[in-house]
């Protein structure tokens, strides 16, 4: 099929330049126009889309050729625009910054999305300069449409005229001036931005994002850019015939819990999941369900928190002895351990479903994608399944006895064995996404609808 899409991407030089900034601005600014506008975000990003959600007022969603097939992203895309009037893609990282030979960077999802890149450049202590930095991201890969770029964080009118200039000079189109605020700036933390979930200031942050990218975005010029994006090619997204609703999964969800991809969860409701929220921080028991998935998010964050609320860790630990399934990611990893020891070195107990122990350490300990093999049968799959991922997280897991799952470094072809698991338990410090692998979620689904029966 052929769809009309309005769209752009907001791509950055590099990380830090101000490119969330601006995107969330964006959406809240079109959002006030009366714009039903649909955001994305390049990469495995959690945060980052929690903003956009905010700012757009529907669910972000993630675009990922190494955790999704490729030939499956145009569809996605596609599938998610449903009732939306135009796209806006914010990029990771610098514009061609990927995985290994650029897998899933931002340039590649322009190019496989037909979509017009606008660059944003931190100008700070800056002069003609950002022009040739403009004029190289832009003649590096010319199958990229580069049709602009966002100056950021200007000292002063003239120090703007001055980039202006260049610019024209270099034949490059000026779409927007930002001079530096300090009070747009986002909070941040050991893993980048805190949650939009946390932020209790955030909807007041995302206004003023609007208004100063209303007064100083061409929003006009950029709306046409959008419209001049060709027709897209995609297949419509279909998972097949929709599953009966077969059993109740429950999703933690609260300040410390909030790590999902939206397209993940309705792969899981396709194939007959009840999801049904719950939250490890507020409530005194599970719900009435069949299994658990626990996602990502900042446990470290909440440990004493967590610790206190002993009766839904005990809820949850009974349930994981009478059998039920339970997938764990990173954060919802670290709560199923024994325990959790935070940056200070204190060590607070969690629901003790896995062996281990969980550490936050002062330096990053992975960031990147890998591909994972399972080892032996689990709520995921059958041994020898192998699934695609991405690990970023601080803390280090002690673990004594085999582990369930092989990893390889996407970069480096490093192996090493990684998770833990108990009965129908399994978690790890991989993030997954459904929509690349339905088989997953459907051996997940059959399995709690096993348990329930």
């Amino acid at each position: 099929m052929r769809y009309s899409i309005p769209r752009l991407v907001i791509a950055a030089t590099q990380s830090g330049s101000g490119k969330t900034t601006i995107a969330t601005g964006l959406l809240s600014a079109l959002r006030e126009q009366g714009i039903a506008v649909q955001s994305f975000k390049v990469g495995p990003d959690y945060i980052d889309p929690g903003y956009h959600a905010m700012a757009s007022g529907r669910p972000a969603h993630n675009l990922d050729s190494w955790l999704v097939p490729e030939q499956v992203l145009p569809k996605l895309f596609a599938k998610a625009m449903d009732g939306s009037d135009i796209a806006v893609i914010e990029g990771v990282m610098g514009l061609y910054d990927g995985g290994r030979e650029g897998i899933s960077s931002t340039a590649s999802i322009a190019k496989l999305l037909k979509a017009p890149v606008v660059l944003v450049l931190d100008v700070k202590s800056m002069g003609a300069s950002a022009a040739a930095i403009a004029q190289g991201f832009r003649d590096y890969d010319h199958e990229v449409d580069f049709a602009g770029v966002i100056l950021n964080r200007l000292g002063s009118a003239t120090h703007e005229e001055m980039i202006r200039s260049a610019m024209k000079d270099a034949g490059i189109r000026v779409l927007g001036a930002l001079h530096r605020d300090d009070s747009l700036k986002m909070p941040e933390r050991h893993l980048g931005l805190v949650p939009a979930a946390e932020n209790e200031r955030e909807r007041e942050a995302i206004e003023s994002m609007g208004t100063a990218v209303a007064k100083s975005l061409d929003i006009e010029a950029i709306l046409h850019l959008a419209c001049l994006a060709p027709e897209l090619e995609a297949e419509p997204f279909d998972l097949g015939q929709l599953a009966e609703r077969s059993c109740r999964i429950g999703i933690a969800r609260d300040e410390a819990f909030s790590f999902y991809y939206p397209a993940s969860l309705a792969v899981l409701e396709h194939e007959g999941a009840v999801l049904v929220p719950f939250s490890p921080l507020h409530d005194a028991e599970l719900p009435d369900v069949d299994g658990l998935f626990l996602g990502g998010g900042f446990p470290e964050m909440f440990a004493a928190k967590l610790q206190e609320n002993a009766a839904m860790r005990a809820s949850i630990k009974k349930a994981a002895e009478k059998g039920m399934p339970i997938y764990a990611e990173c954060g919802g990893y670290m709560y199923l351990m024994h325990s959790l020891q935070d940056f200070t070195g204190t060590e607070y107990a969690m629901c003790d479903v896995l062996p281990g122990k969980a550490a936050m350490k002062e330096k990053l300990q992975m960031v990147g994608y890998v591909e994972a093999e399972l080892m032996g049968d689990t709520v995921l799959g059958k041994a020898g399944t192998k699934l695609r991922g991405h690990e970023f997280h601080f803390s280090e897991d002690a673990v004594e006895g085999k582990r369930p799952l092989r990893f390889e470094k996407l970069r480096t072809g490093e192996r090493y064995e990684a998770g833990a698991s108990r009965g129908n338990v399994l978690g790890s410090y991989l993030h997954l996404h459904f929509a690349g692998f339905p088989e997953a979620a459907a051996h997940f689904v059959e399995a709690c609808t096993s348990w329930a029966r």
